[in-house]
């Protein structure tokens, strides 16, 4: 059960992300987190790395491209003990990334807006967060994968009583929630498009 060393937050919901990176921070964590989060830890006085520095590339297209990039992904779905994997981190001088914290806007709260249109739900519908939890899920036996800020205080009670580490129960409990997260925000995205009709060519 290895230490958390390198965190990436990423949150539309801010309540109680303070509090979290804090705690991460106590014990050494890097943090690596997107811009509008980046900006209420470092109020807070929190430092962090912003995800442009950490990846080489700033955000592109409005926002729309800003975690799609492999040092990301190679940093949540790289297997630890694996000669190959760890090669190639090193030869493209990528690092791992251990502790996912993401929380998107409330899909249902977007398809709730008055008279919204199907342009509009996707030019606001999440791609980089859900990209993100999903590689974090997949490898949970590396990876903690956070998408419910209700599950930050036992996140924080297990970084505390296990030295700045998460036991593989929690990962394994998390990534459950974190795929039936997904799951449920493409279901819902899904339904609203069946019972609209398509925007004009």
């Amino acid at each position: 059960m290895p230490a958390v060393q390198r965190a990436l937050l990423s949150c539309h919901e801010k309540t109680g992300i303070v509090e979290m990176a804090s705690v991460l921070s106590e014990y050494g964590v890097e943090l690596i987190s997107t811009s509008g989060t980046l900006r209420v830890l470092r109020e807070a006085g929190i430092a962090a790395t912003s995800i442009e520095e950490f990846t080489g590339v700033p955000e592109l297209m409005g926002g729309r491209v800003k975690s799609l990039h492999p040092k990301v992904h190679a940093g949540l779905l790289g297997i630890r003990d694996n000669k190959i994997h760890c090669e190639q981190m090193q030869s493209y001088e990528m690092e791992w990334i251990d502790l996912l914290v993401v929380n998107v806007q409330p899909v249902s709260s977007l398809l709730s807006q008055p008279g919204i249109s199907t342009e509009e739900v996707f030019n606001q519908t999440d791609i980089g967060g859900i990209a993100m939890i999903r590689s974090a899920a997949k490898n949970f036996r590396y990876v903690t994968s956070v998408v419910n800020p209700d599950r930050y205080a036992s996140v924080m009670h297990e970084l505390r009583a296990h030295d700045g580490e998460i036991t593989f129960a929690t990962r394994y409990r998390l990534a459950q929630e974190a795929f039936a997260f997904t799951a449920e925000y493409d279901r819902s995205i899904a339904e609203f498009l069946r019972q609209t009709e398509p925007p004009a060519e």
